[in-house]
């Protein structure tokens, strides 16, 4: 590819990121390609926010951090106190 074109791809991609939109590249076997396109329509046109609850109810809970995590992990009856000795005095 020329200069130019790589100037034009990388103009259109700042476009894309400065609407909020991602580019990604999956690989479905053929019979699915088709699906996912118009899931992927779907998740930019007006029925996004439905299309995306039912799709997270499906799929799973979005990715937690470890400090949400954490907070959502059940505690109960496990032990968290730490033992409060420093261990022997050692002279040095």
């Amino acid at each position: 590819m020329t200069i130019s074109n790589h100037k034009t791809i990388a103009a259109h991609r700042k476009r894309l990121k400065e609407q909020g939109l991602a580019r990604i590249e999956v690989q479905v076997p053929m019979q699915d390609a088709e699906l996912i396109r118009s899931t992927a329509q779907l998740l930019r046109g007006e029925a996004a926010s439905r299309l995306r609850i039912q799709l997270q109810r499906l799929v799973g809970t979005q990715h937690l951090g470890l400090k949400e995590l954490l907070a959502a992990a059940p505690l109960d009856g496990i032990d968290l106190t730490r033992n409060p000795d420093l261990g022997r005095n050692v002279e040095l």
